[in-house]
């Protein structure tokens, strides 16, 4: 079902049947464009807040094109089916023709081709989440509060400029929290339909992380106690060989002292 969404949204990435070359490359790719995805909602932020200007934030726009592009182009040639790349990832192509930056100047929906780029950002997540998935599969406590962490600032700048009413950003990642980890204090409330919205995709996200979080913690705490049984185990074991060894000893020299 999720190859088929991912079909479905153009974000299906290299064939894993491609041959080796492609694939290695898809994967180096990755963590570049994980951080695209990362700094999405952080220009986003700064240019609502006016901490950047335009000008600015246009340098960043043409960053964030040319790394889809270099991708784009790179992967394609690399693959033995490209047609059925470009077909399986058609959002690159849109994200390339759609998003030149040099086109927003002359389009009176500037604001809202900006700040579709959140759209963006979860295109991008959804083309990594079986790399995330494998991530948190692995059951590391310390990746999956990183992972979270992440999260809960990003949804906490994001909410914030959805829905002013809530406050600044530390009250957002506060809401993002609570949310996710499914506390509801209450003292934070969305206002805005975009940001209840958003609200109910952290209740979503926040069930995956805290299960996974949970299920995480409780093999580290039973894995220990596990690690100190099998070692109380071999030293058990070792001093039984021990014990058996010296009675094995005993029995030969009482054998060589035995009278014909």
């Amino acid at each position: 079902m999720a190859v088929n969404v991912t079909r479905l949204l153009g974000v299906t990435g290299v064939d894993p049947a491609e041959h080796g070359k492609a694939r290695v490359w898809a994967q180096r790719l990755e963590w570049p464009i994980l951080l695209v995805a990362l700094w999405i909602p952080v220009q986003w932020y700064l240019e609502e807040t006016g901490a950047v200007s335009l000008a600015v934030s246009r340098y960043f726009d043409w960053g964030i094109w040319a790394v889809f592009l270099f991708e784009t182009v790179l992967l394609t040639s690399l693959v033995r089916d490209k047609k059925r790349y470009l077909v399986n990832n058609w959002m690159n192509l849109v994200i390339i023709l759609g998003g030149l930056p040099i086109e927003w100047q002359f389009t009176p929906l500037i604001g809202a081709l900006r700040n579709l780029r959140l759209l963006l950002m979860m295109f991008i997540l959804m083309r990594i989440s079986r790399r995330l998935r494998e991530f948190l599969a692995r059951g590391r406590v310390g990746t999956i509060l990183a992972i979270a962490a992440i999260v809960v600032v990003l949804s906490g700048i994001i909410v914030t400029r959805l829905d002013p009413s809530m406050g600044t950003v530390w009250d957002g990642m506060w809401y993002a929290w609570v949310t996710m980890s499914h506390t509801g204090y209450g003292d934070i409330v969305p206002k805005a339909p975009a940001a209840r919205i958003f609200g109910g995709l952290l209740i979503l996200l926040g069930i995956v992380l805290v299960t996974v979080l949970t299920a995480s913690l409780s093999v580290f705490l039973i894995g220990s106690e596990v690690d100190k049984v099998e070692k109380e185990e071999l030293k058990a074991d070792a001093i039984l060989k021990n014990i058996l060894d010296r009675l094995d000893r005993i029995e030969r020299k009482l054998e060589q002292h035995k009278p014909e």
